[in-house]
C-alpha cells in the first residue's frame, strides 16, 4: 500500500540504507548491520582466544581478525564508500577505513578488528534507532482499516471493499469498535469517537449529523452512516504520516552546522594524520610510534558522537509531535519555538468557540420565555450567526416558536417580521433609535453587558422595548489553562483580533492575556506580530491557518490550530496542531525546549570528548583499543541521550 510513500525521511546521512534495512521490522540482533556487528564480535573473541590459549600457529588468529573485519565494516565501508563516490565527500566511514588499513598495516589485528566491532555495533545501534522512529510513524498506516463497508444508496446494498477504493462522496457505514476508513460527514446517526490518533487528544468526542470524522479514529459506541469527503490516499493519517516524514528531513540550524563542520573536518583530521605520519620521521622521531599516533589520531578525532548530537534529538521529537497531533514541518521549526519570546493568538476559533451563543436573556416584563420566543420566532428565517444563535437557544430551553409572516432583514441592523397580529423587531439597540423608541431603561444595562464584551440585541416593537439579549463568542473551556500553561513558561500572551477593541479586552481580562490588539484586518496583524518582535523578540503565531496566513507567514513560527482535514491550514504554517485544543501550543514549546537541550548537552559532550581524545591521541597517551572504545561509547551516549525526546513531554 503506497510503499514509496512508506519510507519515513530520517536526518540526512541516514537515508541512503540497503533497502532490507529500511523495510526491516524484528529485535535488534536481527537487525542486518547489528547481525553483522554481533558476528564480527564473536569472531574477535574467538581470534584472541585462539592466540591466547592456544599454540596455534599466528597465521590462524590474523585469519580470524581479518574475517572479522571484513563482515563488520561490510555495511559501513560500503555506504562510505559510496558516499565518496557519488558525493566526493569524505565522511567519518572514511576515516575508520583508514585507521583499519593503518593498525593491519602496523600489524594490530587484534586492535583493527576490535575498532571495526566497536563502529560496526555503533553504527547498527544508530541505524536500529532511525529504524525505530521509521517504525512508529508508519505504524500509523496500522490505524486505518483494509476493508470499508460500502453503502449503495439505489438499492440499499452493503459491499465490502478495500478502504483505497472509497471515492469522494461515496456512503460507508461504521459499526460499534470500528475505525473510519477515511475523513468523511456523518449523515446519519451519532457516536463518541476516539480521535487521539490524529488530534492527540484522549477524551471522546460526541459527534452526530453534520460532524466530520477523520482516518483511522475508532467509533466506540453507535453506528454511523458517512460521506467520504477525501481520498483514501490523502486523508488526515495520511497527512499526518507524510508531514513527519518530509519534516525529519528539514535540518535545524545547528545541524546545518556540524554538516557544513564535518565536510571540512573529516578531511583535515585525514590531513592532520598524514602529516603526523610523515614529519615526526623527518624530524628523525621513530617511524613505528608516530604511524601508530597517526592510526589513534584517525579514530580518536572522528566526530561521531558530534554528527549525532542533534539529529538523533531532533528526528525522535518530530516523530513524539507527531504522535500527539502537533505536526512540526522540519529542524528548523523545532528549534525556532525553542527560541519564542511571545506567543500572538487569534481570537475567533482559537481561543473562543468561533460561534456567537445568547449569554443574558432579561425580559422588561418578567417573562423571558415570552420575550425568546418572539424574538426566535422572527429571527429563524435569518441565516446570521447571531440569529441561529437565539433559535438554538429557545430550542435547548423547549421555547415553542410561533408562525411569522412577512419576514425581512434589515441589514446591518436586524429583521422584522409580523407575530400576534403586530409587527416584531429584532435587532441593534440603533435600530430602536431609529424607530423612535425610548432606551432610557435600558441603556444602564445595554452599557454593563457591552463592557462584558457582549452584542446587545433588543426585542420589541415600534412603541416600546420588551427586552433584550446578550451574544457573545465565549471563550474555549480550555483557553484560560492555556494561557496560564504559557505564563508559567515565561511567555508573553497575546491576542491579535479583527473583533471590537471592548470584545478582545473582555475577552482578554477574562483569560489573563497580557497584550490586545484589536479592530485588525489581515494586514494589520503583520504589522502587529512585526511590532511584537521588535519590542520582546521571536513571535509566534497562532490562528486558523487561512484568514490569518499573512500573520502565520511572518511570525517566528506560524501555528494554524484544529487543522485536521485542512490542506489550506497545514499549508500556511509551520506547525500544524490537529486538534482544536489551544493547550498543544504548549505541549509543542515544552518539546521543543527539551529537545534543543538534550541537543545543546550531546554537542558540549561532544566536543569535550574530542577536545580529551585528540591531544591524548598525538601525545600517545592513548592506545588503540582506548581511543577506539572511549570513541564509540561517546558516540552510543550520545544516540540515547537524543533517544530521551522521544519520550512524551507531561
Amino acid at each position: 500500500m503506497m510503499e514509496n510513500e512508506l519510507r519515513a525521511a530520517v536526518p540526512e546521512g541516514a537515508e541512503d540504507r540497503d533497502d532490507e534495512v529500511e523495510e526491516f521490522e524484528g529485535p535488534w540482533y536481527a537487525f542486518p548491520p547489528a547481525r553483522n556487528a554481533l558476528i564480527s564480535g564473536v569472531l574477535l573473541l574467538a581470534g584472541w582466544l585462539v592466540g591466547r590459549f592456544t599454540e596455534a600457529p599466528a597465521y590462524v588468529p590474523v585469519a580470524i581478525f581479518v574475517l572479522a573485519i571484513l563482515i563488520g565494516a561490510y555495511y559501513w565501508a560500503r555506504e562510505g564508500w559510496e558516499e565518496f563516490v557519488e558525493e566526493r565527500e569524505i565522511g567519518i566511514e572514511a576515516l575508520m577505513a583508514t585507521a583499519t588499513v593503518g593498525a593491519m598495516i602496523l600489524g594490530e589485528w587484534s586492535e583493527a578488528a576490535f575498532l571495526v566491532f566497536l563502529f560496526a555495533a555503533a553504527e547498527a545501534t544508530e541505524e536500529y534507532t532511525y529504524a525505530r522512529t521509521r517504525t512508529a510513524i508508519r505504524s500509523l498506516l496500522d490505524l486505518a482499516p483494509e476493508t470499508a463497508t460500502r453503502f449503495v444508496p439505489e438499492d440499499g446494498r452493503e459491499e465490502e471493499v478495500r478502504a483505497e477504493e472509497l471515492a469522494v462522496g461515496n456512503l460507508f457505514l461504521v459499526r460499534p469498535g470500528e475505525r473510519i476508513p477515511t475523513d468523511g460527514e456523518i449523515i446519519e446517526g451519532a457516536s463518541s469517537l476516539d480521535e487521539s490518533a490524529v488530534t492527540g487528544e484522549s477524551v471522546p468526542v460526541e459527534k452526530g449529523e453534520g460532524g466530520k470524522v477523520f482516518a483511522g479514529t475508532i467509533n466506540t459506541t453507535g453506528s454511523l452512516k458517512v460521506r467520504a469527503t477525501t481520498p483514501f490516499e490523502s486523508n488526515s493519517l495520511q497527512k499526518i504520516i507524510h508531514l513527519v516524514e518530509e519534516a525529519q528531513g528539514v535540518k535545524s540550524r545547528a545541524q546545518r552546522w556540524i554538516d557544513r563542520f564535518g565536510n571540512r573536518y573529516s578531511p583535515a583530521v585525514l590531513v592532520g594524520a598524514l602529516l603526523l605520519l610523515v614529519v615526526p620521521p623527518l624530524l628523525g622521531g621513530p617511524f613505528d610510534t608516530w604511524s601508530y599516533r597517526a592510526v589513534v589520531l584517525l579514530v580518536a578525532a572522528a566526530p561521531c558522537a558530534l554528527v549525532m548530537s542533534t539529529p538523533v534529538a531532533v528526528a525522535a521529537a518530530i516523530g513524539r509531535a507527531g504522535r500527539e497531533g502537533v505536526l512540526i514541518k522540519g529542524g528548523i521549526h523545532l528549534e525556532n519555538l525553542s527560541k519564542l519570546k511571545v506567543v500572538a493568538f487569534d481570537k475567533t476559533g482559537t481561543l473562543t468557540r468561533g460561534k456567537p451563543v445568547v449569554t443574558d436573556v432579561i425580559p422588561a416584563n418578567g417573562d423571558p420565555d415570552g420575550m425568546l420566543r418572539a424574538a426566535a420566532s422572527v429571527e429563524r428565517y435569518s441565516e446570521h450567526p447571531l440569529a441561529r444563535a437565539i433559535v438554538e437557544r429557545a430550542s435547548s430551553e423547549d421555547v415553542p416558536l410561533a408562525g411569522a409572516r412577512g419576514f425581512e432583514s434589515l441589514t446591518g441592523a436586524g429583521a422584522r417580521a409580523r407575530l400576534d397580529g403586530r409587527t416584531v423587531y429584532v435587532g441593534s439597540p440603533a435600530l430602536f433609535r431609529d424607530l423612535g423608541v425610548s432606551l432610557d431603561g435600558a441603556l444602564e444595562e445595554i452599557g454593563r453587558l457591552q463592557e462584558e464584551g457582549k452584542t446587545v440585541v433588543l426585542v420589541g416593537d415600534e412603541q416600546r422595548v420588551e427586552g433584550l439579549l446578550a451574544l457573545r463568542d465565549e471563550p474555549r473551556d480550555v483557553a484560560k489553562r492555556a494561557v496560564e500553561d504559557l505564563h508559567g513558561m515565561g511567555y508573553r500572551v497575546a491576542m491579535l483580533t479583527g473583533d471590537n477593541e471592548r470584545t478582545a479586552k473582555a475577552i482578554a481580562k477574562e483569560l489573563g492575556i497580557d497584550d490586545v490588539r484589536a479592530d485588525l484586518k489581515p494586514e494589520d496583524k503583520v504589522d502587529a506580530v512585526k511590532e511584537l518582535e521588535r519590542e520582546y523578540g521571536p513571535v509566534a503565531m497562532i490562528g486558523d491557518g487561512i484568514n490569518d496566513s499573512p500573520a502565520l507567514a511572518t511570525a517566528t513560527v506560524g501555528m494554524a490550530m484544529g487543522t485536521a482535514g485542512t490542506d489550506a491550514a497545514i499549508e500556511a504554517a509551520d506547525v500544524a496542531l490537529m486538534g482544536d485544543d489551544p493547550r498543544k501550543a504548549a505541549y509543542a514549546l515544552r518539546l521543543a525546549k527539551r529537545s534543543q537541550g538534550i541537543s545543546l548537552q550531546n554537542i558540549v559532550f561532544s566536543i569535550l570528548v574530542l577536545a580529551v581524545l585528540i591531544p591524548g591521541a598525538v601525545l600517545g597517551v592513548l592506545g588503540i583499543a582506548v581511543a577506539v572504545f572511549a570513541h564509540e561509547a561517546s558516540e552510543l551516549l550520545a544516540v540515547a541521550n537524543g533517544l530521551r525526546a522521544a519520550r512524551r513531554v507531561a
